[in-house]
């Protein structure tokens, strides 16, 4: 598929995530929510692997690596995540996850070898200004004290997380693993992981029954999940990280826009700017150079 279109798929539903999953914050565990989302998503993932005729068998050795992939990726990113948005605004979250972009560019780099490209540098380094510009406003909440150190402590786990997840697909893809099928079954076992977690804390696993936490939870499934990472792990294999990383620092911006519909943000002339570095981040970073491809 073309690169455009993943791109713009991958960064529009992940935008709206942000907002979905404080629907899923309340009576139900994170750790809960995140075991029955990624249980929901592989169910309909394996089903659909299965009518595409996709193989879904692969040798323990290929599926150690997909656990590994399903552990960071589609589990410890999520659980921490969710936590982090208990005490900490979205805002603050997304800057932290924007971070990821750096972190996916250096993981290439010493990892793969991937190039690393100024062009690419310099989006990204556009895209973290822009979103810390955008929710500037929310890091006043650091001198109110209480849980946020925790919760940044959280953020922070997520971000190293989908980064060392974004690793181990990389390496995946490289041995030749289908992004389907490998999809599949790495949320398989990023479904049990959280499963295991919960079972180990002790947690309460009650469903709430209320439409918008159903709703949400099928969204997160099905879009946020099953079609989202399937476009941005395309991505990442058509692409390599360079572009495929800067899907973290361009999502929060789709996220802004959903708040200024549904939470009424208050645009300002510092929000404005960062808007426009990040829309100069993202067609310089989706820009082909001279004499490529």
């Amino acid at each position: 598929m073309n690169s455009i279109f993943l791109f713009v798929v991958s960064t529009a539903i992940w935008g709206s995530t942000w907002l979905a999953i404080t629907y899923q914050l309340g009576s139900v565990s994170p750790i809960a929510s995140v075991t029955y989302r990624f249980v929901l998503a592989a169910a309909i993932l394996m089903a659909g692997c299965r009518l595409r005729g996709y193989s879904l068998r692969f040798s323990w050795r290929t599926h150690c690596g997909i656990a590994l992939q399903g552990a960071l990726l589609f589990s410890l990113n999520y659980i921490a995540i969710y936590l982090a948005e208990q005490t900490i605004p979205s805002g603050l979250m997304a800057v932290l996850f924007s971070m990821q972009a750096f972190m996916n560019l250096v993981g290439a780099r010493f990892l793969f070898g991937a190039p690393l490209e100024p062009r690419t540098i310099v989006s990204a380094l556009l895209g973290i200004a822009g979103v810390a510009l955008m929710f500037s406003p929310e890091f006043s909440v650091i001198g109110n004290g209480g849980g946020i150190l925790g919760g940044l402590l959280f953020g922070a786990l997520g971000t190293l997380s989908a980064g060392g997840g974004n690793m181990a697909a990389m390496y995946n893809q490289r041995a030749g693993v289908p992004v389907w099928s490998g999809s599949a079954w790495g949320m398989v076992y990023g479904a049990l992981f959280s499963a295991l977690i919960g079972w180990g804390f002790g947690i309460d696993w009650a469903v709430d029954m209320r439409p918008a936490y159903l709703l949400s939870l099928a969204y997160l499934a099905l879009f946020g999940t099953i079609i989202a990472f399937l476009t941005y792990l395309t991505l990442l294999k058509n692409e390599g990280a360079g572009v495929a990383s800067y899907v973290s620092a361009a999502t929060p911006m789709v996220a802004l826009l959903l708040s200024t519909v549904f939470e009424d943000y208050q645009w300002t002339w510092i929000a404005a700017i960062g808007a426009v570095l990040t829309l100069c981040g993202n067609i310089l970073v989706m820009r082909k150079p001279r004499g490529g491809k």
